[in-house]
């Protein structure tokens, strides 16, 4: 069983390994559904991290139809992943059909080399999941993180059930999207996954002493994953594990 948690930034990414997590995919807006960190933070974070470090590669938010000019964008970004020592990249290519773009996720991966690749919460948005799956199996994926094309996991696990059934070991469907304690033991119950993906976060207060009234809305504190909370994901999965 691994808890992966998207860490959206360093303070983060620590906060994830104290708090036991076996994975990190490091990422910056996740109010925007992700995007990707700067080199300074993927530096940071492979120099402090022991466990693995993923980097989300999206040049933008917005669909996962892009042009040629965000396609090198993500290919030099992922060119860097594999300079910094990282893991993994996680990434996403749609065609405008709502197909996996098969030659631009290719190029990618190909630029990947020896790092691991994870396809994001594009897959969501594809026209045929199942069919998509397939695709993801032939370009050698590692995983696919999905919310059953739901607004959440749980909404999504009946199909997510079918795509680990599917998938028959050649690739690893991971549950993600309104994963938390209190519902993981029935995400594994329903869909017979073993790695599921959770931000765990929380506003941390502001340290300002002068905030006004003006500025209160930008000051409200720092939005990261915390170490209680991740804490409490792992032990819930891990009872899950136990009992099963």
């Amino acid at each position: 069983m691994i808890l992966e948690i998207a860490a959206n930034s360093v303070a983060s990414a620590l906060a994830a390994q104290d708090g036991g997590a076996g994975r990190v995919e490091l990422c910056t807006a996740l109010e925007l559904g992700g995007l990707t960190p700067s080199h300074a933070q993927i530096a940071l974070a492979r120099e402090h991290l022991h466990i693995p470090l993923y980097v989300l590669i999206r040049p933008r938010a917005g669909d996962f139809l892009y042009s040629d000019l965000e396609c090198e964008t993500m290919q030099r970004d992922i060119e860097t992943c594999a300079t910094l020592g990282c893991d993994g990249v996680v990434l996403g290519v749609l065609d405008a059909e709502g197909k996996i773009d098969m030659p631009r996720c290719r190029a990618l991966i190909a630029a990947a080399g020896n790092m691991g690749v994870t396809f994001h919460r594009a897959f969501d948005l594809t026209r045929d999941p199942l069919t998509a799956l397939n695709d993801l199996i032939e370009l050698g994926c590692e995983r696919v993180l999905t919310s059953g094309a739901q607004a959440s996991a749980l909404e999504g696990a009946p199909l997510i059930r079918q795509l680990v059934e599917r998938s028959a070991g050649r690739i690893v469907v991971m549950p993600g999207a309104g994963v938390d304690a209190g519902n993981i033991g029935k995400l594994h119950e329903i869909t017979g996954a073993s790695e599921f993906h959770a931000s765990a976060k929380r506003r941390h207060p502001s340290g300002m002493q002068w905030q006004p009234e003006l500025l209160k809305d930008m000051q409200g504190g720092e939005l990261r994953s915390d170490v209680e909370r991740i804490r409490g994901i792992v032990a819930a999965l891990n009872a899950a594990a136990a009992s099963s």
